[in-house]
């Protein structure tokens, strides 16, 4: 693909993504329901976009995958998280984005290299990340606002230096949870 074709095809990205909400870029469920039209474009948009530039720049291609599991009890939610690379290439850094469909408390303390995005979204870096690699067990102990019943967490890559992951389907997952105390597996 020419750097002509490519700067039109970014250019069309750039005017289909204008019109977006805030969940095209960051944060779902922020108090519109998520799951807008905007969300969809957005994320075709940067899909399309990481394709196209992974193609025409020749990128490395690195599979990230997510697993673990949640849990929620009494108002407290827990998550487990393992970031893994199933290659071919090695990741310099990554962000895993957590995102819940209630609410959290303000004011909890996360681990070293997590944020609050919002109250409903969780941002977490992963370090390197070597081929056949993984990164530590990321552990969050939160509460959320009230005792939801059940609630969901979508579970998800927001950022990686560079390269390509052609296989999302195991590093995005939406786990539902009740509110039973019982392990969430994804």
């Amino acid at each position: 693909m020419s750097k002509g074709v490519l700067g039109a095809v970014l250019t069309a990205l750039v005017v289909l993504g204008a019109g977006t909400t805030a969940g095209a870029v960051g944060e779902t469920g922020g108090g519109t329901g998520g799951g807008t039209a905007g969300d969809a474009v957005g994320e075709a948009a940067g899909q399309v976009a990481g394709l196209v530039a992974g193609e025409v720049m020749g990128a490395a291609e690195a599979d990230l995958a997510h697993h673990g599991h949640v849990s929620l009890w009494d108002g407290r939610v827990g998550v487990w998280l393992v970031t893994e690379n199933h290659g071919p290439s090695d990741v310099v850094d990554a962000t895993v984005r957590l995102a819940f469909s209630a609410p959290m408390a303000g004011g909890q303390e996360l681990p070293p290299g997590c944020l609050w995005s919002s109250s409903r979204v969780v941002s977490c870096r992963t370090g390197a990340l070597p081929d056949g690699g993984a990164a530590g067990e990321l552990a969050l102990d939160l509460r959320a606002v009230g005792r939801p019943q059940e609630l969901t967490v979508d579970v998800s890559t927001a950022w990686r230096s560079g390269g390509v992951d052609r296989n999302s389907v195991n590093d995005r997952h939406r786990v539902l949870v009740l509110a039973t105390g019982d392990p969430y597996v994804f």
